[in-house]
């Protein structure tokens, strides 16, 4: 028999989904692996039954519940996402948090120190009124060199050469259509 790439990883899916349930039947609990798969292959059956998509995700933040997973697994998998094939075509299924919210000190938790912590310490700061020209908002990440920024945005962009925006690291910042921000920059540092 020839299989596709698709039509083997449905089967290894497939087996990886009844080993939880054997184990789930015996009372064990599950780790990531086998309780990711059994919630793919029941979301990829619902589908293949016509199960709208918005019951699908209903019911697969169900299939498992958080007492039959060790320890970290739901920290572990913050969300699933498969393609299943429907009556109507392929859908990409987002579930999130499929085994319930992580928990704050668990797996992966962040757990930061008490008190203050200074972002870029000892870098040149200064302050520039930055106004959105366009008809559109633009956000400006927290690394994005500002002299690169969106042509709609005035401001000195001489000033700001080797500088961004001073905000803690993945964040950004929105400038509204037609409006002024007044906001800090620090240097950037590294070798570039």
């Amino acid at each position: 028999m020839h299989l596709t790439p698709r039509e083997q990883e449905r089967l290894t899916l497939f087996s990886a989904a009844e080993l939880a349930r054997r184990r789930l039947a015996r009372g064990a609990l599950l780790g990531a692996t086998e309780a990711v798969a059994l919630v793919c292959d029941e979301i990829l059956e619902m589908a293949w039954d016509g199960t709208p998509i918005e019951t699908v995700v209903e019911r697969a933040g169900g299939i498992v519940p958080r007492d039959r997973l060790l320890p970290g697994v739901a920290e572990a998998v913050p969300s699933i996402q498969i393609e299943a094939l429907f009556p109507h075509g392929s859908s990409l299924v987002h579930v999130p948090e499929p085994f319930g919210p992580a928990g704050a000190t668990g797996p992966g938790a962040v757990l930061v120190a008490g008190g203050e912590a200074e972002l870029a310490p000892g870098r040149p700061r200064t302050t520039l009124d930055i106004t959105n020209r366009g008809p559109r908002e633009i956000w400006v990440s927290s690394h994005f060199p500002l002299e690169e920024t969106n042509a709609a945005l005035d401001f000195d962009r001489e000033a700001a050469r080797g500088h961004r925006l001073d905000i803690p690291a993945g964040t950004s910042v929105r400038f509204e259509p037609g409006r002024t921000l007044t906001v800090t920059v620090v240097a950037r540092g590294g070798d570039r």
